[in-house]
């Protein structure tokens, strides 16, 4: 299977709601599985994701309010149903996610469910020893929140395969 190359999405700090957001993009992968059953898609996302060393951690839906987690990256693949999400806090940018996407959401980044199927449902997972808390902005802690993001340990590997150096290092 070769590796898609993701779409890259910038996300500036939002002090007017804080929301810390990432000097790294994230990186939204259109399509990584075709394939038509959720079950197989699920199971099939989470082997990828462990062999790439982001374990996987649960399925679940996306929560329906904007919140961010300043101690992790996070990856979400979408097995079933459809939602339309929001990035970046409650100022942020729209997007649709389908069954076979999958987003990398680098510490800080906000993100939220606006709409989406009953079945909607994901596999998240981290990258081990991280540790994801949520967080909703919060202006005056905005500066706390950047220096716990800006002390996440960037891992070697993007979760779909292939270095995660050329995507999120200096020139991201």
């Amino acid at each position: 299977m070769s590796i898609p190359q993701p779409e890259r999405l910038h996300l500036d700090s939002d002090e007017a709601t804080g929301y810390p957001n990432s000097p790294l993009p994230v990186l939204i992968y259109r399509q990584v599985l075709d394939i038509r059953n959720a079950e197989e898609r699920a199971n099939t996302f989470e082997s990828m994701f462990k062999q790439h060393g982001w374990p996987p951690a649960w399925r679940y839906h996306l929560y329906d309010f904007d919140h961010f987690h300043s101690t992790a990256h996070e990856v979400l693949g979408i097995f079933r149903g459809q939602a339309r999400a929001r990035l970046g806090g409650p100022n942020g940018q729209e997007l649709m996610l389908y069954p076979g996407d999958v987003l990398v959401l680098p510490a800080g980044v906000g993100h939220a469910s606006l709409e989406a199927d009953d079945d909607f449902c994901m596999v998240g997972a981290y990258p081990p020893g991280q540790k994801p808390e949520i967080e909703r902005g919060d202006p005056a802690q905005l500066a706390a929140a950047h220096a716990r993001v800006a002390a996440v340990d960037l891992p070697e590997n993007a979760p779909v395969g292939g270095s995660l150096t050329p995507l999120w290092g200096e020139d991201s």
